[in-house]
């Protein structure tokens, strides 16, 4: 009984591997791969989340409402499952910024996707900045913390542990802070610039890959145009010479009929008078 029953039990299991894994949720049960519209779909929704992952660290709602918005557009994934693949999204991101273009498009087709939430939200936070008239220690803090790739999901912890640690951390936190006061804001400061500068460079980058890539179709378009015009003048050519000889045959077989006409009218006319001449003298 327990042989049968165990092997009633795997076989649905095996059924389920027709679908390909690609991550575990919390349960350890594997689901579907992510087809390349549901991710861009994914990613389009979280992007217009993004300002709201940012203002909050405690960011389980808002990846409950990601996954209500996934609903709403035909796709069945969890919370979970939404946070999973963003971050792994995230982590294949990081591993593209020393790829060239080409090989970053074949290896990571999403690259442009989370580029772009990335640049946004820099957007947003120089703009922030301009707007204060320069920032704080701690607002650089935030920040950095910010730019970190998306490691601002990892504050899920639960809510018991962290109010019943929560006044033992603020008393030690703040000890800490009158201490490295100086020294943090300096490294915060160094870490926010050398983040800018690293953003600048890499938007540059693109900017130039790009430019390549645009010359490159464009020359290509022009050369395929070249050989379009070419192809279509060597075509002219050859049909006005067909027509030419054509018309020359035309000619040339006019002429010869015209000949024959005129042949044929001297060879009657020279039988109408020898006919003629046969008659007067009979007569």
């Amino acid at each position: 009984m327990e042989g049968r029953y165990g092997q009633h039990h795997i076989n649905p299991h095996h059924q389920q591997q027709q679908y390909v894994s690609s991550g575990v949720d919390p349960t350890g049960d594997r689901f579907p791969q992510w087809s390349l519209q549901e991710t861009k779909d994914f990613l389009m929704k979280r992007a217009e989340l993004d300002q709201r992952f940012m203002e909050t660290k405690r960011n389980k709602v808002l990846w409950e409402v990601v996954s209500n918005k996934m609903k709403e557009m035909g796709y069945n994934r969890s919370a979970d499952q939404c946070k999973s693949k963003w971050k792994n999204l995230v982590t294949r991101y990081k591993g593209c910024e020393t790829m060239e273009a080409e090989t970053m498009r074949q290896q990571f087709p999403f690259y442009n996707e989370i580029h772009s939430i990335f640049s946004v939200r820099m957007q947003r936070m120089l703009w922030a900045e301009g707007e204060g008239g320069g920032a704080s220690s701690s607002s650089k803090k935030k920040a950095s913390h910010q730019l970190s790739w998306g490691e601002e999901d990892e504050e899920e912890d639960s809510d018991g542990e962290q109010k019943a640690g929560s006044s033992c951390r603020n008393t030690k936190n703040k000890k800490k802070k009158v201490k490295t006061g100086a020294s943090s804001s300096e490294g915060d400061s160094g870490k926010l610039v050398k983040l800018v500068e690293g953003f600048m460079r890499q938007q540059v980058q693109m900017e130039m890959q790009w430019r390549e890539e645009y010359e490159e179709r464009e020359k290509e378009r022009r050369m395929r145009e070249m050989e379009w015009r070419q192809t279509m003048e060597a075509l002219e050519k050859e049909r006005a010479m067909m027509d030419r000889r054509w018309r020359e045959r035309e000619e040339q077989r006019r002429i010869r009929e015209d000949a024959r006409a005129e042949k044929r009218d001297a060879l009657i006319t020279a039988l109408l008078n020898k006919l003629r001449s046969r008659e007067d003298s009979n007569m």
